[in-house]
């Protein structure tokens, strides 16, 4: 329980940096930024809700502070400002209001009602500030003690050897049988032993969360009655959400325990980062902390005070802010050193590199700020490089550390496959989208491929629905895309055609294959290879139910994709030549052949031309002598040579593998025409062999080395 000072207490004056509440010196020292307040309080909150106002009187660099005798770990509190209150000029100070520390390291609670969190009266841009106190209405920081459990060794996988598996930590353990039912949906549910074995066997290296800082529920969902499940609503950027902890008040130690659990396997923790908006949404949001502690140093305006949306989420937070560089890089210094975690994703990412709402600068304040931190230097940076505009729409146009999740792959893939688009733009994601990276000293890996992910449509949805079906959402359909580039194969939904369900199975191992056999670094969905469906619903951003929660129940179109992704991953893996860590550049290797070839369904060579034929079908030929690829020591690495043969048609075509001079013989390895990946035709395969690939189907096949 937390200790209240006396109601004599001398508040002493501190200091104003790092900012947040530090327990120190028989105290804590609380700091926090305002230029807009003309005074701040400090407001301690008893077990019985009642509050005690200590004003902050030191003010340094904009920053009011000071050290309060008596305070300890536990104690909850928030701030009050006063200050101007005249929207029209973007200033909202409003004492009625209690204000989450944006620094806080734990925040308690959550907004019971709206109306009370609302810092206005009448018209939100020209109005009255309101009188109503939220006391009691919205979310507590809580000051916490450094330290905890250790986090373990970070595991540095480069990235050339990373596989990412992207998934939501409620969802991935709420349905598990075998994990505790107190611990399903938790922080220690993800590390649990049969949670991390599941992870271990399908053979990912890291685990891409989405979100886990504290996020609320945004304002058009609490009029709703409805709650953000997947976190892309941010309250506070140094607490770790609290409702994933399978004890409350316990969700730091028990974050530090996963990552822990996570690192002694070799895995990494990668966390899906939302610094573009915060939760309180539009002028008619509510006012939790940022809103009210200083607008201006937060948000982007335009006239007259309006709220700059470029985010689609009512709200944008000012990337060329110092006052927001420095929340970002304190919250991603401290999430990387104090609580272990190994890299990002940075959600709508765009959005950093435009300071003030402007163009897009690869070299903003923001970016640089965060690739020259010699911490976060040596994390996995990744962005999501679009925003809710044309102009933020910036795949491969990011700087030199940054990976990037590429869009194009994605549509590229599920065009293919559906038969929508040639092999021209294949060719490139097929070898690493050299055409949007190699530039700007970037590798291949820098490409983070993927074909499905949270939002949108799952890898069986993806081919099994034309269109979306998201009444759930309560949106009666309109929220969510509608350019899904799916295929139903015949039948909107769940069929017990046999001809199209086993079509289905073959195009999502099509789906699944090629991501894992395409150079760059490639990112499954968690539940894909579960079988998992979401109904059609590709914007289940407010189900919290069994609609996004992974279903861990056996069946046998489940158990076989399990196994064949398992199989792909752990191919790719000992395959160095199949994950190099740079383009392709045509040079010749020490078998005298070209590191890349391009061959017809004829077995010759692609001819300038052949690129612009409506073509369905594509050879690729890796030649591993020259893989360029490294081990952990540095050294250069061979491997076999491999020919990837994919067909899109619907009929059956015949392929003539390449002369004696590409290898002396040729290996089926995986064919994605069978169940399990087996190749319907085992046997060696000599040069020049005709060999027929089944409609729509991937065949890859390995040329041994010579010893």
């Amino acid at each position: 329980m937390a200790i209240r000072p006396t109601a004599d207490t001398r508040v002493l004056a501190g200091r104003p940096f790092p900012l947040g509440a530090h327990p120190e010196a028989g105290g804590v020292r609380f700091a926090v930024t305002s230029a807009a307040a003309d005074a701040v309080e400090l407001c301690l909150i008893s077990d019985d809700g009642s509050e005690e106002r200590i004003e902050l009187t030191e003010r340094t660099f904009g920053v009011w502070h000071g050290l309060v005798p008596g305070v300890t770990t536990g104690q909850r509190y928030g701030y009050r400002v006063h200050g101007p209150y005249d929207p029209v000029l973007g200033l909202r100070c409003n004492p009625a209001k209690l204000l989450v520390d944006p620094y806080a390291r734990r925040i308690t609670g959550r907004m019971t009602d709206l109306r009370a969190a609302q810092g206005f009266t009448g018209d939100p841009r020209r109005g009255r500030p309101s009188t109503v106190d939220s006391l009691g209405s919205v979310p507590l920081s809580v000051v916490t003690s450094p330290g905890g459990p250790d986090t373990g060794i970070k595991p540095e996988v480069p990235f050339e050897e990373s596989v990412l598996y992207e998934l939501h930590v409620k969802g991935f353990t709420q349905r598990h049988p075998d994990i505790p039912e107190h611990l399903r949906g938790t922080y220690l549910g993800l590390a649990h032993p049969v949670a991390i074995e599941h992870l271990t066997r399908l053979g990912v290296t890291g685990v891409e969360l989405l979100p886990v800082h504290s996020f609320a529920d945004e304002p058009s969902l609490v009029r709703a009655g409805r709650h953000n499940y997947w976190g892309y609503s941010p309250l506070g950027f140094f607490a770790p959400h609290a409702g994933y902890a399978s004890e409350p008040g316990r969700e730091v130690e028990e974050f530090r325990t996963m990552v822990a659990a996570l690192h002694a396997a070799n895995i990494e923790v990668l966390l899906d980062v939302v610094f573009n908006h915060t939760c309180e949404g539009g002028s008619d949001g509510p006012t939790l902390s940022y809103r009210g502690l200083d607008a201006m140093a937060y948000y982007l305006h335009g006239k007259r005070g309006h709220l700059a949306d470029i985010t689609g989420c009512g709200n944008t937070l000012d990337a060329g802010s110092p006052t927001v560089v420095r929340l970002v890089t304190d919250s991603l210094r401290y999430w990387a050193g104090e609580l272990g975690v190994d890299g990002f994703r940075f959600d709508l990412a765009s959005t950093l590199g435009r300071p003030h709402g402007g163009l897009f600068d690869r070299d903003s304040t923001m970016l640089t700020a965060i690739t020259t931190d010699p911490e976060l230097s040596r994390c996995k940076l990744i962005a999501e490089p679009w925003d809710a505009t044309g102009e933020g729409y910036r795949v491969g146009d990011f700087g030199a550390q940054w990976a990037e999740w590429n869009g194009r792959y994605r549509d590229t893939v599920r065009d293919f496959w559906r038969g929508a688009t040639d092999v021209r733009d294949l060719a490139y994601r097929l070898s690493g989208s050299s055409d949007l990276y190699d530039h700007n000293l970037r590798r291949p890996w820098q490409s983070v491929n993927f074909v499905t992910a949270h939002d949108g449509f799952t890898l069986r949805d993806l081919v099994s629905y034309d269109h979306k079906h998201n009444e759930a959402n309560g949106e009666d359909n309109r929220d969510g895309t509608d350019d899904n580039r799916s295929w139903n194969h015949g039948a909107e939904g769940e069929t017990e055609d046999a001809e199209i369900v086993a079509l289905r199975l073959r195009q999502a191992r099509n789906l699944v294959a090629t991501l894992l056999l395409s150079t760059g670094t490639p990112m499954l969905t968690a539940g894909d290879e579960l079988w998992r469906t979401q109904h059609g619903n590709n914007n289940a951003y407010c189900l919290d139910d069994e609609t996004s929660w992974l279903d861990w129940s056996s069946s046998p179109a489940a158990d076989s994709m399990l196994a064949f992704t398992r199989s792909v991953v752990r191919l790719r893996a000992n395959s160095p030549a199949l994950r190099q860590p740079e383009f392709f550049e045509g040079r010749t290797t020490p078998s005298g052949d070209p590191d890349l070839i391009w061959l017809r369904p004829d077995g010759e060579e692609f001819g300038e031309g052949d690129w612009f034929d409506d073509r369905r079908t594509l050879c690729m030929w890796i030649d591993g002598s020259n893989s360029q690829a490294r081990n952990r020591e540095g050294e250069l690495v061979t491997d076999h040579s491999w020919l990837l043969l994919v067909h899109a048609g619907a009929e059956p075509v015949e392929i003539v593998l390449p002369g004696r001079e590409f290898g002396e013989t040729f290996k089926p390895t995986l064919d994605t025409s069978t169940a399990d990946g087996s190749s319907a035709n085992p046997g060696v395969l000599e040069p020049k062999s005709r060999v027929t690939l089944p409609p729509r189907s991937l065949l890859l096949l390995r040329a041994p080395r010579s010893l």
